[in-house]
């Protein structure tokens, strides 16, 4: 797939990518899952460098759901210690390459190491003005719907918002992804051809791509190929092919 055949004017603001297909990678090759696990965070590398470069404003990234935790404790581990020393490794790379780092999920829940280390990331990220990177972590979309409304609802109890006030706008406020825009670009490897609790408000007028290339084998050229297919879409909100002209 060509570089030349993306058209700069019309690039997706904000990519979501669900990251599947690490232990089926593995499994293939005859190797333990955490050689998968592995192999996923270069493709990380690959994607997030390939999206700075085509200067995506926003590139959010599935990392670990809050189904996750039902893994074995082994990979669990294994998981939360890949994550740390890749976070350590990636930030000089990041610097160089401008990308902010966020982080999104219920993120109380990880580990204290995995929590310092994310949050000293994000610190010294936090004046680059490139890509912005967003990791959901320990993240489920159900979980953040939830606490949006619980959160909406305590402010009606007492009276800091009025009811007939509660729009898309107060709602967008109280989830995880209040800074961010709605995801234009949705793309998941390995074949699956589900959402699996990812961003289910955010995505509501996304387009969606599904590619067999599992996880650790999607590069810059397969980011190039799903923005393509993106391009040659026509994104209506809901009107009429004719209103758009």
């Amino acid at each position: 797939m060509n570089f030349e055949e993306i058209n700069l004017n019309t690039l997706p603001k904000h990519i979501a990518i669900i990251m599947d297909g690490n232990g089926r990678w593995a499994k293939q090759r005859g190797k333990i899952r955490v050689r998968g696990h592995e192999a996923g965070a270069k493709a990380v590398r690959k994607t997030v460098e390939a999206a700075a470069k085509l200067d995506i404003e926003h590139l959010t990234l599935y990392a670990f759901s809050t189904e996750n935790w039902n893994r074995p404790k082994s990979e669990i581990t294994t998981l939360m210690s890949l994550l740390v020393r890749s976070l350590r490794r990636e930030l000089e790379r990041m610097t160089k390459h401008n990308i902010r780092l966020s982080a999104i999920g219920s993120l109380g829940k990880l580990p204290a190491n995995v929590q310092q280390e994310l949050e000293e990331v994000v610190k010294k990220t936090a004046l680059n003005t490139g890509t912005h990177l967003t990791l959901a972590i320990s993240y489920g979309a159900r979980e953040e719907i939830k606490q949006a409304i619980v959160q909406i609802s305590q402010k009606v109890k007492n009276n800091i918002i009025p009811v007939e006030n509660i729009d898309e706008t107060i709602i967008n406020e109280h989830l995880y992804t209040q800074h961010l825009p709605d995801v234009d670009l949705l793309i998941r490897t390995s074949g699956e051809v589900r959402i699996s609790n990812f961003l289910l408000w955010q995505i509501a007028y996304a387009e969606l791509y599904f590619t067999d290339e599992l996880w650790p084998e999607f590069d810059e050229q397969s980011l190039h190929q799903a923005i393509i297919s993106y391009q040659k879409r026509e994104r209506r909100f809901g009107k009429t092919s004719e209103q758009l002209t």
